[in-house]
């Protein structure tokens, strides 16, 4: 639901730095603009995070972040700010993020909450802000569950909700081959406030660098 308000990939300047246990990072990004995009000219966007629990076998993660953009619509600005909250233990993860982006009259906001368990028992890394993929421990690779469920107003891109109210309760498997292979199936069930309705399955096959 949140990929409308997301910024995407631009050009710009960053500054940004670690601790031990906090990040932050802030920058300016202009947009090239070719008018196909709400959102197509400049952009300033702040993150922190900060991770009071960090060992071996537990994680806890706080973050917050803001956006303001420049926008090619009536509202000519958009405001976005939103907060995380994750954490692990062994081979269980669970996060959550809400969202609250205003644009003019307009106020959108969200919210999802996702659990999961790697079956095989491998703990998910994390590091700088943010968890990692898994990397399996054994040859025959690992095995994940996972479950999400999100609410909120906005365009929902995943199952075409259009444009309302609505929420999606998303149920998956994910097969990680080694470091660099990941197989997920997942199944997705949407629904608006005014009650339509949409399912889908989905596969993806990810190779990541």
């Amino acid at each position: 639901m949140t990929e409308r308000y997301a910024p995407g990939r631009s050009g710009g300047i960053q500054l940004s730095g670690k601790g031990s246990n906090w990040t932050y990072g802030i920058g300016y990004f202009e947009a090239g603009g070719n008018g196909s995009d709400d959102f197509n000219n400049t952009a300033v966007t702040a993150r922190g995070t900060v991770a009071p629990i960090q060992t071996n076998n537990m994680v806890v993660h706080l973050g917050a972040g803001y956006t303001t953009r420049d926008a090619d619509t009536q509202a000519d600005e958009v405001d976005t700010f939103n907060l995380e909250l994750a954490g692990a233990s062994g081979p269980f993860h669970a996060q959550a993020e809400y969202f609250d982006s205003e644009e003019g009259q307009v106020d959108v906001d969200g919210y999802y909450v996702q659990l999961g368990w790697i079956i095989t028992g491998e703990s998910r890394p994390y590091k700088a802000g943010a968890f990692k993929r898994v990397k399996p421990a054994s040859p025959k690779g690992a095995w994940e569950v996972v479950a999400r469920f999100e609410d909120g107003d906005g365009k929902y891109s995943d199952v075409g909700l259009a444009t309302t109210d609505g929420e999606q309760t998303t149920l998956g498997v994910n097969y990680y081959a080694n470091k660099n292979v990941r197989l997920g199936m997942s199944y997705m069930d949407g629904e608006e406030a005014n009650g339509a309705s949409g399912d889908e399955v989905r596969a993806r096959l990810q190779y990541a660098f």
